[in-house]
């Protein structure tokens, strides 16, 4: 009997488990188990803290906004590869920072929090959900996902540092904020 389901559960188990790719998962993971561990360290005022970048202006918000506006472009490009209507091209990565920058400069933290998790939640969804590997579906993860973040943790480590640096260290004198 367990030799049984042994061999059903195994059938029935999506592509996503197959060795080659559970580094592309795991990586995925272990990057946006950092990202959040740097964000929950925050408070909501460093969170919206402007200099994160520089020209034009990003705070760790602007960052999570941006994060999970390609993380929902992903979902749509893996959801066309599985349609099997995906059409490769170009992404205008200025122009759709400066879209994501401009629609989201006024909202909470926690909208912005809540999408960003969905968009993560869904193209991983769309991701797994795939028949089987796809090259250019894990493209999309690497530029929406483990990739893109990595492009931004370094500078996210900094930036936690220097705030927390900031609301921990002593007052030099009265004129310190």
């Amino acid at each position: 009997m367990q030799n049984e389901l042994d061999r059903s559960t195994s059938k029935s188990l999506p592509w996503r488990v197959e060795e080659a790719f559970a580094a592309e998962v795991e990586l995925e993971r272990a990057r946006w188990k950092e990202i959040s561990a740097f964000v929950e360290s925050l408070t909501e005022e460093e969170r919206n803290a402007p200099g994160f970048y520089r020209d034009p202006d990003w705070s760790v918000k602007d960052l999570i906004a941006n994060l999970g506006a390609w993380m929902a472009e992903a979902r749509v490009q893996l959801l066309n590869i599985a349609a099997r209507s995906y059409v490769p091209h170009e992404a205008e990565i200025d122009a759709r920072n400066a879209a994501t920058l401009a629609a989201t400069k006024n909202e909470p933290w926690d909208r912005v929090w809540a999408r960003t998790t969905a968009a993560r939640a869904w193209m991983l969804e769309a991701w797994l959900g795939l028949r089987g590997p796809d090259e250019v579906a894990n493209q999309w993860i690497r530029k929406a996902g483990a990739e893109h973040y990595g492009e931004h943790l370094p500078r996210l480590r900094e930036w936690v540092a220097e705030l927390v640096e900031l609301r921990t260290r002593g007052k030099v004198d009265e004129r310190d904020p």
